[in-house]
């Protein structure tokens, strides 16, 4: 092996450049340009949007006494989601906030289980609230911030355009050139000019600070009423999590389907064809060895078609889980491929038995985790921890393995395999999972579990 040193450079590092403190680089920065360019926009969509919702409540006040016109407010309460989809655009882009968007809207089946869904969609009413709560925020932001930027840029190079300013005569008779205030104050003099420059340059920095108090005004509005709620978010995951619960569950009875066909089905054939044959050769006259030998096959056959079952008996329910979940699991590690040790709190069989859909959930769960170990993770052995607190259970595996596990997303034929599919399984009782598995490791993956499949 040729070991490469690298020589550690002797020279001392340069000193890092102090920057300028924010109050002096903000009306330079490309932030505050990126808010200004914002209130722009804003304030261009503005009086569409208002339009929008102004229409929308027009419409649904003169023709909710027909089912067409109610359709057509429905239709413009959903396109309001068109209008969160641009300001939340424009958020990303100019003031660096990114939100996620709402779950999608979802028309239920049904005549008017539809009609009801878009005429209280919540998210496109969010964005009508949005729309509406962003037209005079938009008007009153531009106004106050190009106006101070205006009167900043103006007074700091009045010195320079005063020149060709009119004549103004003041009350005592006499001409100035320049600006104004009042009847006889006039910057035309070098003192006053200066002063000019001076609260000129005040207000530049200021400017920034307007600029970034409406834009933070407009961000809480975007976070607030264009993003997804608590409560959508949860019945988002709760439709994923069901349409994943019912694929793997169509897949499982697809796999139990295949194995009796190809597997106990075909012995079970072999069993009566080979039973008829010994029964033609004794009826025949025929040997009664081969006939024996015939007989004895079929056993052998029987048997294995019999310990099949149990697997797939095993597959859908194992027989260990009879016995309750500490038992079920110690039967599972005694089976492992490696070593395994099962800590089971006292807690989880005192507080009772668990539902049976968290037990089983639990117990594949573990077995699918400590599969994962023995056939990834080049692991001497595994630990796995269940406690039972708060009406939670929570089982923690943890291996001694090389890391480096996570959960990969599904596919795009919407396969979920490995800690994906386990995920969703976990996700369709309200659970949740936390992997940690560092480069090197140790792996450890802790599933948290209601113990009530109901709410």
């Amino acid at each position: 092996m040729t070991t490469v040193t690298v020589p550690r450079t002797l020279d001392r590092p340069a000193a890092p450049v102090e920057a300028a403190p924010a109050f002096l680089r903000a009306p330079f920065d490309r932030r505050t340009w990126r808010a200004y360019g914002y209130l722009w926009l804003a304030l261009l969509l503005a009086p569409f949007g208002f339009a929008y919702v102004v229409a929308t409540v027009s419409l649904a006040a003169a023709l909710a006494v027909t089912v067409a016109g109610l359709f057509v407010t429905g239709g413009l309460v959903v396109g309001g989601r068109g209008w969160a989809g641009a300001y939340r655009g424009l958020a990303r882009s100019l003031l660096g906030t990114d939100v996620v968007a709402p779950p999608p809207f979802v028309r239920p089946r049904g005549f008017w289980r539809g009609l009801g869904a878009v005429l209280t969609d919540p998210a496109g009413w969010r964005a009508l609230l949005f729309l509406l709560l962003a037209f005079p925020a938009a008007i009153v932001g531009w106004i106050l911030s190009t106006t101070v930027l205006a009167t900043a840029l103006g007074s700091t190079t009045h010195w320079v355009w005063s020149r060709w300013l009119p004549l103004q005569q003041a009350s005592d008779g006499t001409w100035h050139r320049g600006a104004s205030f009042g009847t006889d104050w006039f910057v035309d003099t070098l003192s006053r000019q200066l002063l000019l420059v001076a609260a000129g340059v005040v207000l530049l920095f200021v400017w920034p600070w307007i600029t970034a108090l409406f834009a933070q005004l407009f961000r809480v509005l975007t976070r607030s009423l264009l993003g997804p709620t608590r409560a959508s978010l949860q019945v988002a995951a709760l439709r994923e999590s069901r349409a994943g619960t019912v694929e793997d569950a169509d897949a499982r009875l697809r796999r139990i389907e295949r194995d009796l066909h190809d597997g106990t089905q075909a012995r079970l054939v072999a069993v009566a064809m080979q039973l008829g044959e010994a029964r033609e050769q004794l009826a025949d006259g025929g040997d009664p060895a081969a006939a024996a030998g015939l007989v004895d096959t079929a056993h052998a056959s029987a048997k294995e078609a019999l310990a099949e079952l149990r697997e797939i008996a095993r597959g859908i329910h194992p027989a260990a889980l009879d016995g309750g979940l500490a038992v079920a699991l110690e039967t599972l590690a005694a089976r492992a491929p490696l070593p395994v040790t099962v800590d089971v709190d006292p807690a989880v069989e005192a507080g009772g038995r668990l539902a049976p859909a968290v037990e089983s959930i639990a117990y594949y769960t573990v077995a699918e985790l400590v599969t994962n170990v023995a056939k990834h993770a080049g692991a001497s052995g595994a630990y796995v921890l269940v406690e039972r607190r708060d009406g939670l259970l929570r089982l923690r595996v943890r291996d001694d393995g090389r890391g480096g596990a996570a959960v990969v997303p599904a596919d795009g034929s919407g396969r979920r395999t490995g800690l994906a599919g386990l995920v969703e399984r976990v996700r369709s009782l309200d659970g949740a999972v936390d992997v940690s598995s560092p480069a090197g490791g140790p792996t450890v993956v802790t599933v948290t579990l209601p113990t009530s499949a109901r709410p």
